[in-house]
């Protein structure tokens, strides 16, 4: 590893700068055309540094340095979004390209291999028995070096994100986007999130056996908005070590499970595809047969990209849709993860489903589309968080910046499907 730098205390954006651009001197980018991946703005990291500093640090040795951001099925960010969240600088460097994925669109798009059947009855336990197409984006594939840049928090799908994660699903095809969610689903996220080692890691990395382009790591831990630490080298060992930081940083432990959760979601949640991170992060300390509320007064879309299918189909427990299978089976994997990762685990049963917790919306979207979906409704307005504040002994929590602090149970137990 060439840097492991966690003083134990945080790190301002000037020695940040300075410790990574140390540790990518030693980069080899001579004579090299160098890709560099970076998450979104649904993320929360001091970008415009590492921006900055990888362009400073490798344009004048490189012979370009493309920056690909990480999407997923997030919509593409605009110039405006793009200037932000890269920062200043944007324009000041030679050899700078900018690219954004786009996972549905095969013509960037190429297969490196197949997780064969067999492969994927061993890793998911014999969840799932079907073959994976692995397709990523071609850029991975037609450059001379990848640097991999993101933060590490605790995941709803794959246990902790970062790492491989950039490449699937980060700038993968739809398959490994839809298998990934959908194998993260069957689990159930209380049993993945904040957990290292998980099935849908194993499929990751097992993907990202394929791409054979040279790769550098750049994991990062932040805590809310402080920089925590910076690992760089090898990618896997950088993820490993950032994780076993982001589990001491990112996860609060509670004494008892909470009647009301007032999960308050942060700006950069614009749309419930991403502000069911303020859910994932928040069931394992719901009491049974209590509720979630997710408080973002200006979230008003349920998806640009899949709102149409997720209107079809709402949001269900996961064996909501086992139980009709026939019914859901042609729907996209990764829509039926995201609607039972936001509902949490429930049980059906002769034909009638029932939730282990209720999650309420308190945001724009209109009351008759939340019953739609089958979730519940609060008018924002009626709402005032400081009446929730300080209530933890009545059972009441209320979470400022939901999203990324995973929160636990100090007796480590987790809500658990199968003693429903």
């Amino acid at each position: 590893m060439i840097l492991s730098y966690a003083p134990g205390r945080s790190i301002d954006t000037r020695e940040a700068g300075e410790r990574l651009g140390e540790a990518l001197r030693e980069v080899d980018v001579t004579r090299k055309k160098v890709l560099v991946i970076v998450p979104d703005n649904t993320r929360t990291l001091p970008m415009p540094t590492f921006f900055e500093t990888i362009s400073a640090s490798l344009s004048p040795r490189a012979v370009a340095v493309t920056f690909l951001v990480a999407l997923g099925t997030h919509p593409p960010l605009s110039e405006d979004e793009l200037r932000v969240h890269l920062g200043p600088k944007l324009n000041d460097f030679a050899n700078i390209h900018i690219l954004q994925h786009e996972w549905d669109n095969p013509r960037v798009l190429s297969q490196v291999g197949t997780i064969t059947r067999v492969e994927m009855e061993e890793i998911s336990g014999g969840k799932l028995s079907e073959e994976v197409p692995v397709t990523i984006n071609k850029a991975v594939l037609e450059h001379d070096l990848v640097i991999i840049l993101g933060p590490v928090f605790p995941h709803e799908v794959v246990g902790f994100s970062a790492g491989h994660k950039y490449f699937f699903p980060g700038v993968s095809g739809p398959e490994m986007v839809h298998h990934s969610h959908w194998l993260g689903a069957l689990i159930t996220s209380p049993k993945t999130i904040g957990h290292k080692e998980t099935p849908v890691r194993a499929m990751i990395e097992r993907a990202a056996a394929f791409v054979t382009t040279p790769q550098v790591g750049i994991s990062i831990v932040m805590r809310g908005s402080d920089l925590k630490g910076i690992f760089v080298g090898d990618v896997n060992e950088c993820w490993s070590a950032a994780v076993d930081l982001s589990a001491k940083e990112n996860i609060v432990w509670v004494e008892h499970p909470f009647n009301t959760v007032l999960s308050m979601a942060p700006p950069m949640y614009w749309e419930l595809w991403t502000a069911g991170k303020c859910t994932y992060k928040l069931e394992p300390v719901v009491a049974e047969g209590g509720r979630v509320i997710i408080y973002a007064p200006g979230l008003s879309e349920i998806s640009v990209t899949h709102g149409k299918l997720i209107r079809q189909v709402g949001y269900h427990t996961r064996d909501y849709f086992l139980g009709q299978w026939d019914k859901f089976k042609d729907v996209p994997r990764a829509i039926l993860a995201h609607s039972t990762h936001v509902k949490g685990i429930g049980t059906y049963r002769n034909g009638v489903e029932h939730d282990r917790m209720e999650v309420i919306l308190a945001t724009g979207i209109p009351e008759d589309v939340c019953r739609e979906i089958n979730l519940g409704y609060i008018d924002p307005s009626t709402i005032n968080p400081r009446d929730y504040e300080n209530r933890e002994d009545e059972g009441i929590l209320v979470v400022p910046h939901a999203g990324e602090m995973l929160f636990r149970l100090a007796d480590g137990t987790v809500p658990d499907i199968d003693k429903l």
